[in-house]
């Protein structure tokens, strides 16, 4: 099999069959230095073009690695930005199969002015179309940045690779030390890739996303729902701890899309069905659960600076799409390190803006624990929540009720501290007291979270919220 098959072979196995429309199939390099006229370049170097997925019109570039290695050059970029300009004209998603050395040196300044194209259209399309990127061979240098200005980027499991510094021109490192530019590094450490797999699953994931998502900002992501709305969800409270299970339970058919799994896992982010409906759901996790059911993982009930980034930008997204948010709350307070404490407040921030800004129907599920300003971050009532639920075991409050006692009376006995914890609880961390006070919307029992969510996300259907007229924020 020839690597300019491999091109366009991509993109018939990521398309329904027989849907795909090449565009530019003729355009070739206009420049001739270094004798680049005495080389082919069919294509350019990549084949762009359009078709449908499970009906969805989409946007597709498949850059061919046996063309100049699939190097960006003048005419290269000037057919994905001919794409980028029909699908914002027709309002559907883009798709970039990147396998490509980088710019192209022979154009030179040419070829970086091309980058910079790409670069413009890209950002002239978000917010209006979703945007997904995956990589499959080299994605280096300047190119790297193509998947980082898109909504969600894939990696090849074995053979990707996306640096913008090679390995070994790290100081210090090595490929054998540390291979920076592999798919396992950007999915746990750097957070830009979303899915990894191999080739044939990776595409099979791109076009089930596509399926959740609106073709443009002014689409909603509807689809029929086969499962019960009242459906009692009797196994919930015991998934508190790993949420990831519990989004499964609460979603129509038990559908849950997982994005980032492996980055900050203390933070879930990924997309449910609830009544035929995309939600974007936000959750904290304080346990993972592997294959067998075993606990593999536990974790503080904290914010961390990689979880707030997740879930910020995965927010932001949702809100730019309208795709309305439901968080599971549990958390306690904040990571508490030297590491930490040079971003939290920062990171935090962030994903309080995210959570404010949005527009979005916004409902709140606390589950756990919802102390301090954490808890205000996490979509509180406060920054905008428009339903906030909790179980009946649910804390709210400022801090644990043990600890404020011990704050407020110290230097008193055991036993006045723990009669006064004991006050205290009821008084103002209990979930009823909360609701009480207004900050709670409804008590639910686990079992009945998902038909009240659903409830919920039906009321606010037509919502409508004004904001201040300016150009934009700067958080």
């Amino acid at each position: 099999m020839s690597n300019t098959s491999k091109a366009s072979e991509r993109i018939h196995a990521l398309l329904d069959d027989n849907s795909f429309v090449e565009i530019g199939a003729l355009v070739t390099a206009r420049a001739t230095d270094f004798n680049l006229a005495e080389n082919q370049t069919p294509s350019d170097g990549v084949v762009t073009g359009y078709g449908v997925i499970d009906g969805n019109l989409v946007y597709v570039y498949s850059q061919d690695a046996s063309v100049m290695n699939g190097s960006v050059g003048e005419m290269h970029a000037k057919k994905i930005t001919k794409i980028y300009d029909l699908a914002g004209k027709t309002g559907a998603p883009v798709i970039g199969l990147i396998d490509s050395t980088g710019l192209r040196l022979q154009e030179a300044t040419d070829a970086l002015n091309a980058f910079g194209e790409i670069y413009m259209k890209q950002t002239l399309a978000s917010g209006v179309v979703p945007q997904i990127t995956a990589v499959f061979g080299n994605c280096g240098g300047g190119l790297a940045i193509i998947p980082t200005l898109t909504d969600f980027t894939f990696m090849e499991a074995k053979n990707a690779k996306l640096f913008v510094n090679a390995p070994n021109a790290l100081d210090g490192n090595t490929v054998a030390k540390c291979d920076s530019a592999s798919a396992d590094f950007h999915a746990s450490e750097s957070g830009i890739v979303d899915v990894v797999a191999e080739e044939t699953e990776l595409l099979a994931k791109i076009r089930e996303l596509v399926t959740l998502l609106p073709g443009n900002f002014e689409e909603e992501a509807l689809a029929e729902c086969e499962d019960d709305l009242n459906r009692a969800c009797d196994a919930l409270v015991n998934c508190k701890g790993d949420t990831a299970i519990a989004l499964s339970q609460i979603s129509d058919n038990g559908l849950f899309y997982e994005i980032k799994e492996k980055y900050a896992p203390e933070m879930v982010t990924g997309f449910i069905k609830l009544n035929g409906m995309t939600v974007g759901a936000v959750a904290n996790r304080t346990e993972v659960y592997d294959e067998e059911g075993n606990v593999a993982q536990k974790m503080d009930a904290v914010l961390t600076i990689k979880g707030c980034y997740k879930a910020a930008d995965f927010v932001r997204f949702c809100d730019a799409f309208n795709i309305p948010v439901l968080t599971l709350t549990n958390v306690k307070g904040y990571e508490a390190t030297i590491g930490s404490e040079k971003g939290i407040a920062t990171a935090v921030a962030k994903l309080t803006h995210a959570f404010a800004d949005a527009t979005v129907p916004k409902v709140n599920v606390v589950i756990g624990d919802a102390f301090g300003s954490a808890y205000v971050a996490m979509n509180s009532k406060a920054i905008g929540a428009d339903i906030v639920m909790a179980w009946p075991e649910a804390q709210i409050g400022a801090m644990d009720a043990t600890l404020a006692a011990k704050i407020m009376y110290d230097g008193k006995d055991a036993d006045t501290i723990k009669a006064k914890a004991s006050e205290y609880k009821a008084l103002q961390t209990s979930v009823l007291s909360a609701a009480r006070r207004g900050y709670v919307d409804h008590i639910v029992e686990p079992a009945d979270t998902r038909k009240y969510v659903i409830g919920a996300f039906e009321m606010l259907y037509a919502k409508v919220e004004n904001r201040p007229d300016k150009k934009h924020g700067t958080v």
